[in-house]
C-alpha cells in the first residue's frame, strides 16, 4: 500500500512541525497490533455498509475480530445509513462512497489519503471517519486530517454537486464519541491556502521550525528528537523563586507540562530497551528479567486432574456488559436490564480549562469525599 509523505493522517504533526515529515523518513515505523486491529475494524465496516447498500462483497478475513468489534462496526454502519436518510430529505439522489482515495495534492505535494465514508448531496458534503482507537479521544473541530479529506472530496465532487458547506464527523464508538464540525466551503479553502499550503511546502522540503506538542505522539522520531528532549527537560530546570513552597502559579506551570514530560520519558525508556534487545550495550545499564507470575502449562489437563481428585476446577462469572449485550441483543438487553445498569462516576482528574468536559462542582466532591471517609471509619469500627 502506498503511503504519502504528507499524509492526511499525519497532517496534524507536519502542519505544526514541518521538518518532522522528512526527519521521520529515516526511522522504521512498524505497524502495531492496535493499527492492525483498526484495519480489521475498517474492513468490517466497509463490508457491512456495502451489504446495506445492496452490493455483493466478499466477507473480509479478520485476525482481530471479537464481540466488541462486531458491536462497534454495527453501530457505525447504522449511523452512516441514518445520515444517508437525512441527506435524502433535502436531495433526491445523494451518493454514499466508501473507502474512497482522495487526492488533495492541489494544496499538499503528493498529498492523498483514503476517506472512510463520503455522503454527497446538494448543499452539503459529509465526511465520516471511523476511529476504532480507544486511547485518544479525537475531536472533529478544525481537525487537519478531516479537512484534508474534505479538500480531496471537493476536488472530485464540487463540480457535480452544488456544495456550499462541509460536515466532518469523527465516529469513535469505543469512546462513545461522535464529534462533528461544519464549516463553509470558502472557510475550508481559505484554511487550505493560508495554513495548509505554506506548512506543506516547508514539510516537503524538510524545512521550517521544529515544534513539540501533542502531535508528537505518533512521530517516528519522537524517541530521539532533540527538540522534544530539550522542550521537556526545561521542566527539570525550572528555577523557582522563594519562598521554598511553590506558588499556585508555579504549580500550574508544572501541571501544564508534566503529562508531556512523562510521555517523553517513557518513550525514551522504550527506545532504550528496544535498542538493548537488538544488541546495543548501554555502558551503565543491563537487561534483567522482571517479575513473572506462575501459569498453567495446559489448562485442560489441569482441569481434568483437579476434577478427578473431587475438586471444583472452574469458577462462574457473570458476563460483562459488552458480552451480555452481544448474547441478548441490544433490544432485549435494554428491555430487561435497563433498570439494573448504572455508570459510576469517573475518577477525578485535573485537566486544562480548554477541555470540553463539564467541570465538577467542588461542593459535590466534598460531600462524596466525606461519605467515603465515614464509610471507611464505620468499617474500621466494626
Amino acid at each position: 500500500m502506498d503511503h504519502a509523505l504528507l499524509s492526511a493522517s499525519s497532517s496534524s504533526r507536519w502542519t505544526h512541525c514541518p521538518p518532522s515529515a522528512r526527519l521521520g523518513e529515516s526511522f522504521e515505523n512498524k505497524t502495531s497490533d492496535y493499527a492492525k486491529q483498526g484495519t480489521d475494524a475498517h474492513s468490517l465496516c466497509e463490508y457491512k455498509l456495502q451489504q446495506l447498500l445492496g452490493f455483493k462483497i466478499q466477507a473480509p478475513i479478520l485476525d482481530y475480530y471479537d464481540e466488541e468489534m462486531e458491536t462497534c462496526t454495527e453501530s457505525y454502519a447504522t449511523y452512516v445509513m441514518a445520515e444517508m436518510a437525512k441527506a435524502k430529505e433535502t436531495c433526491s439522489d445523494p451518493v454514499v462512497i466508501i473507502e474512497q482515495r482522495l487526492d488533495f495534492s492541489k494544496y499538499v505535494p503528493e498529498g492523498f489519503g483514503t476517506g472512510d465514508c463520503l455522503i454527497i448531496a446538494d448543499g452539503t458534503l459529509s465526511v465520516i471517519d471511523m476511529k476504532y482507537g480507544l486511547g485518544i479521544l479525537v475531536d472533529a473541530f478544525e481537525n487537519p486530517q478531516m479537512m484534508c479529506y474534505a479538500l480531496g472530496a471537493l476536488e472530485l465532487f464540487d463540480g457535480i454537486y452544488d456544495i456550499t458547506e462541509v460536515k466532518m464527523t469523527i465516529f469513535q464508538p469505543r469512546r462513545d464519541n461522535i464529534s462533528t464540525y461544519t464549516l463553509t466551503k470558502e472557510m475550508l479553502v481559505g484554511w487550505a491556502t493560508t495554513v495548509l499550503m505554506p506548512a506543506a511546502a516547508l514539510a516537503f522540503k524538510g524545512e521550517g521550525e521544529f515544534n513539540c506538542g501533542k502531535w508528537c505522539t505518533f512521530c517516528p522520531a519522537k524517541n530521539v528528537c532533540r527538540e522534544r528532549a530539550e522542550q521537556h527537560l526545561k521542566l527539570a530546570k525550572l528555577e523557582f523563586n522563594k519562598p521554598e513552597i511553590l506558588t499556585d502559579d508555579e504549580i500550574e506551570n508544572v501541571l501544564s507540562k508534566v503529562d508531556g514530560l512523562v510521555s517523553w520519558a517513557n518513550d525514551v525508556k522504550a527506545y532504550a530497551l528496544k535498542q538493548a534487545l537488538v544488541g546495543n550495550a548501554w555502558p551503565n545499564y543491563k537487561l534483567v528479567e522482571g517479575r513473572a507470575n506462575r501459569k498453567y502449562i495446559n489448562d485442560e489437563k489441569v482441569a481434568k486432574l483437579v476434577l478427578a481428585a473431587g475438586f471444583e476446577a472452574y469458577e462462574k462469572k457473570l458476563f460483562g456488559i459488552t458480552a451480555m449485550t452481544a448474547a441478548l441483543g441490544k433490544k432485549k438487553f435494554d428491555e430487561i436490564l435497563v433498570d439494573l445498569i448504572e455508570k459510576p462516576r469517573g475518577k477525578l482528574t485535573l485537566v486544562p480549562k480548554a477541555d470540553k468536559r463539564q467541570a465538577v462542582e467542588i461542593a459535590n466532591v466534598k460531600d462524596e469525599f466525606t461519605e467515603i471517609q465515614e464509610e471507611e471509619t464505620n468499617g474500621k469500627c466494626k
